[in-house]
């Protein structure tokens, strides 16, 4: 993983993901875990963008 990934995944959870997916569900996801609560969207980000 490199480290803009890693970081991307830590500021901007569902900017990582949309980078590596595009728009999908799992972006869909992304935003619904992040506009809950930043940890878990940071999680979701680090397990897809794996």
């Amino acid at each position: 993983m490199a480290i803009t990934t890693v970081v991307l995944n830590i500021l901007l959870p569902p900017l990582a993901v949309f980078l590596k997916h595009g728009l999908s569900g799992t972006f869909l996801i992304s935003l619904i875990l992040t506009a809950i609560g930043w940890l878990p969207g940071v999680i979701h980000a680090f397990i897809v963008n794996d």
